[in-house]
C-alpha cells in the first residue's frame, strides 16, 4: 500500500513539474524551425529534465537514474498526457549510447561519455548501408588495423541526426574472411575526425531527418573499440533493443494521448452541413476498435516493462511490441489522413519536436512508414515472432 502511495504522490509531483515546465506553445515555435532553432529548444528542454531528475531515469544510480519501474512508467504516462516536446536529438545518446557503453563499454569510456551525454553530447548510429539495410550482417564498411588506429573506409546511410552529432555508434568489418555475422566489431567514432562527410537526405515530407554518411580513410583510435574485435554483431542486438521497453511505453502513451486525442477531435469536427464524422455508425466503430487497440498496446508495453525487469521476457516480445507499434501507427494516420479530407492534404508541416503523431495526418502518415522499415522491417519482425518465439523452422536458405 505504501509504494501505491509513493508512486501516486509522485505522478502528482510529476504534473506538478509538467505545468511549470513545459514551454508554451512550443508546437507552434517548432513549425518551421531552423537547424540553430531545433537544436538550441532540443538541449534546453533536456537540461530542464536533467534538472528535475528526469531525463535518463533508466540509467544506473551513480550516473544519474536510478528510478523505480513504476515511478518511470508514470514519468512517461504524464510526459505523454501533457504534451511535453519528445527528446528527438538525445534520442540515441540516452538509449542507445549509454545502453551499448554501460553493456560493454570499458571504464574510461563511460567516464568519458555517460557525463558528456548529460551536458548535451549527441549521437549518432551508424549501422545500415545501401547494400545492407535489413540484412545488417551483410554490411561492406571496413576497419583495417594499423598500429593504434583502425582505418575506416565505407558508407552508411538512414542514419538519423547525423548532422548534429557529436559521436558515432558504428559497426565495420573487421575481418572479411569470416561468416558475415562473426567479423563484425563495434567502435566509437567521433564525428570531427577527418575523412567524414555527412549528407542529409531530403525527404517526401520535406525533412531532411536521414542522412548519408561518408567514410573515408577514417582513423578511430583502438581504444574506440566497443567490446571485443569482430565481436560486434552480438553487441549490436543489445543496442538495437535498447529502444524497446520504456521507450516503446512512452511512444505508446504519446500515441493514445495526442495521437488518438487529435483522432477524436478531427472526428467530432463538424463539415459545412454541421454533420460530424463521429455521429457515423461506421466511424464510431472504427474509433473504437482503435482504441481497444491502443489499450493492447499500452498492456503490451506494461508487461514488456515488467517481464524484462523481473528477467522473463522471451526472446520475441521486443520484436511483437515493435510490429504492434508501428502497424497500428499507420492505421491510425491513416485514418487522420482519411478523415480530415482536402483540407487536411493542405497541412504541410509539423513541429520538429513532436512525436510520431502531431495532427498532421499526411505528413504523419508518410512518417509512420518509417516505422515499419528501420530496425528491422515488419517482415523480419514476422520471422523473429514465427522462429525465436513460437519456435517454427528457420525459412530455407535462398527462400
Amino acid at each position: 500500500m505504501a509504494a501505491h502511495s509513493d508512486v501516486a504522490a509522485f505522478r502528482t509531483e510529476v504534473r506538478d513539474w509538467c505545468r511549470a515546465n513545459i514551454p508554451s506553445g512550443w508546437r507552434d515555435a517548432q513549425i518551421g524551425a531552423t537547424d540553430a532553432e531545433f537544436v538550441a529548444f532540443q538541449q534546453d528542454w533536456f537540461q530542464r529534465l536533467r534538472s528535475a531528475g528526469y531525463a535518463v531515469p533508466h540509467w544506473p544510480g551513480e550516473y544519474g537514474g536510478g528510478m523505480p519501474i513504476p515511478e518511470q512508467i508514470v514519468l512517461y504516462q504524464e510526459l505523454a498526457a501533457h504534451d511535453a516536446p519528445r527528446l528527438v536529438l538525445a534520442f540515441v545518446a540516452i538509449h542507445h549510447a549509454a545502453a551499448t557503453l554501460l553493456a560493454a563499454g570499458t571504464s574510461a569510456q563511460r567516464d568519458r561519455h555517460l557525463p558528456a551525454i548529460l551536458d548535451g553530447e549527441l549521437w549518432v548510429q551508424g549501422f545500415s548501408e545501401p547494400g545492407a539495410g535489413s540484412d545488417l550482417a551483410a554490411l561492406r564498411t571496413t576497419a583495417r588495423r594499423d598500429g593504434d588506429d583502425y582505418v575506416v573506409t565505407g558508407q552508411k546511410v538512414w542514419a538519423s541526426g547525423a548532422q548534429y552529432a557529436d559521436w558515432c555508434l558504428l559497426l565495420a568489418r573487421t575481418d572479411p574472411d569470416a561468416p558475415k555475422r562473426k567479423g563484425i566489431s563495434y567502435f566509437v567514432m567521433d564525428m570531427r575526425s577527418p575523412g567524414i562527410e555527412v549528407r542529409p537526405i531530403r525527404q517526401a515530407t520535406g525533412e531532411s531527418h536521414f542522412c548519408e554518411i561518408f567514410l573515408d580513410q577514417v582513423r578511430i583510435p583502438a581504444a574506440n573499440l566497443l567490446g571485443a574485435e569482430n565481436r560486434g554483431w552480438q553487441l549490436a542486438q543489445q543496442t538495437l533493443g535498447a529502444e524497446r521497453g520504456l521507450t516503446m511505453l512512452e511512444l505508446a502513451e504519446r500515441l493514445g494521448n495526442a495521437g488518438f486525442g487529435w483522432l477524436l477531435d478531427e472526428c467530432r469536427r463538424p463539415d459545412p452541413t454541421g454533420r460530424r464524422p463521429v455521429d457515423d455508425a461506421v466511424i464510431a466503430d472504427r474509433l473504437a476498435r482503435l482504441e481497444i487497440e491502443l489499450t493492447g498496446l499500452r498492456s503490451l508495453c506494461r508487461d514488456l516493462v515488467e517481464r524484462h525487469v523481473a528477467g522473463t521476457a522471451g526472446p520475441a516480445d521486443a520484436s511483437i511490441v515493435k510490429l504492434y507499434y508501428s502497424e497500428l501507427l499507420q492505421r491510425i494516420t491513416d485514418f487522420g489522413a482519411e478523415i480530415s479530407g482536402l483540407t487536411g492534404q493542405t497541412v504541410l508541416q509539423k513541429p520538429m519536436s513532436g512525436g510520431w503523431e502531431s495532427g498532421a495526418w499526411v505528413l504523419d502518415f508518410l512518417g509512420s512508414w518509417e516505422w515499419t522499415i528501420p530496425g528491422g522491417s515488419s517482415e523480419i519482425q514476422r520471422t523473429i515472432i514465427g522462429e525465436r518465439g513460437l519456435g517454427l523452422p528457420r525459412e530455407p536458405a535462398g527462400a
